[in-house]
């Protein structure tokens, strides 16, 4: 499922336009992703949890010359099911 079939879905589930349901969910994403640049977690009883992880410069490899490269560090967004999400799935 894509962004556009999730909000076609939550406007037919909730009664409202796709318009709305839109508005709904950018806002849901944004608020997500500003906690998230901010350092803070987000948890959704029921779904999940999710969290940024620091990942450190390392050094690796270019596998088409095998030449030595360093890769940057940096953030990461980490998700974690919540028990009943991972219920449903299973």
């Amino acid at each position: 499922m894509n962004k556009t079939e999730m909000i076609a879905a939550m406007a037919e589930a909730a009664g409202i336009s796709k318009a709305e349901a839109a508005k709904a969910m950018n806002a849901a994403l944004d608020g997500i992703a500003e906690t998230l640049k901010n350092g803070g977690k987000v948890s959704i009883p029921g779904f999940g949890t999710f969290s940024v992880s620091h990942r450190p410069a390392r050094e690796g490899r270019n596998p088409a010359t095998g030449e030595k490269i360093k890769i940057a560090a940096r953030n990461v967004v980490r998700f974690k099911a919540g028990k009943a999400l991972a219920e449903k799935v299973n």
